[in-house]
């Protein structure tokens, strides 16, 4: 049994969702997303910005690996880095906010601390 959460998807689509998730939530500092890829996206999130706590040119290379957009990038690691270098952790929080009209699915807001 997997230890992560496939989503209904295959490797290449999940990866390629969670990247643009986590560069939405980079840029905004809030989405709206299902309760389930919230879940799975938080240590993608939370791991970015422990690797911003410390600028290095190594560090903005692997999160350049990750999150689509440069100007995004700069502003984890010269932005929302510093405000969380004091904090040992929990850098984002889950809220729900009821259930999607369509299909009844678990809506959640992930936003940054």
């Amino acid at each position: 049994m997997a230890r992560y959460r496939k989503l209904g998807r295959a490797q290449g689509p999940r990866r390629a969702l969670f990247r643009t998730q986590v560069t939405a939530l980079f840029k905004t500092e809030r989405i709206i997303t299902t309760e389930a890829k919230a879940k799975a996206l938080r240590p993608m999130a939370e791991k970015l910005i422990t690797l911003a706590k410390t600028d290095s040119l190594a560090g903005r290379r692997q999160a350049l690996r990750f999150v689509l957009d440069e100007v995004t990038v700069k502003k984890l690691f010269e932005s929302l880095g510093p405000k969380y270098r004091e904090r040992p952790g929990g850098y984002t929080r889950i809220l729900r906010i009821g259930a999607r009209r369509g299909d009844a699915a678990p809506l959640v807001m992930l936003e940054l601390v």
